[in-house]
């Protein structure tokens, strides 16, 4: 069974992280009173509606600005604390998302002649061009089998306890890797593995 399908069913879905820790409920409210205000101003541009939406922009703004600015103000009281106190992992990991900052992620790809392309159909359909002139090779060519000798030894498959041992040392917070699947989630099912097993026990 698919890794990710036995996941859903076993451990469902969990809430991903906010992006912005300090956007709460009433910055959700402010934001969504300001959308109604602006299509309230396109739909019936008068100087009510106008200002209205002004004085709602400026309302929305200043609670953002102050929400971001005691966030920013309590990360770096909690820097503080952790150099006083030598907790020195905990200082440099918030020095370092500091210093990163904000990432985007850029899914863009280059066509045939190098352009790049942005829209998300012509992205899949240049990888669906890309692996069909990959994958389906039409001209069979005769390959002569040679016997390739290494300076490697062959390694036997790994036992059940090495990968066991291998998915424990995993660093269950690293980012994502090309399979899409977090370490966290091999891990946990590792965990249901044992307790299968086990007959409920660990």
């Amino acid at each position: 069974m698919n890794i990710k399908i036995s996941a859903k069913e076993r451990l469902s879905y969990y809430e991903l992280k906010k992006r912005k820790p300090w956007f709460d409920e009433r910055c959700s409210h402010l934001l969504h009173k300001r959308k109604q205000a602006k299509l309230q101003c396109l739909q019936d541009p008068s100087e009510l509606n106008g200002d209205n939406l002004n004085n709602i922009r400026r309302e929305t703004s200043r609670h953002f600005r102050n929400k971001k600015r005691q966030y920013l103000k309590d990360k770096i009281d909690e820097l503080a604390m952790n150099s006083r106190n030598k907790n020195i992992r905990d200082l440099y990991r918030g020095v370092n998302d500091f210093k990163r900052g904000y990432q985007p992620s850029s899914n863009l790809v280059r066509d045939e002649n190098g352009d790049l392309l942005a829209n998300s159909h012509s992205i899949l359909n240049r990888w669906r061009n890309y692996f069909s002139q990959l994958l389906n090779v039409h001209r069979v060519i005769a390959v002569r089998q040679t016997e390739i000798h290494t300076a490697e030894p062959l390694v036997p498959d790994p036992s059940r306890s090495e990968v066991e041992i291998a998915i424990a040392k995993l660093e269950r917070y690293k980012s994502l890797g090309g399979d899409q699947i977090p370490a966290k989630l091999v891990w946990t099912g590792l965990i249901w593995l044992k307790i299968e097993t086990s007959g409920g026990l660990l």
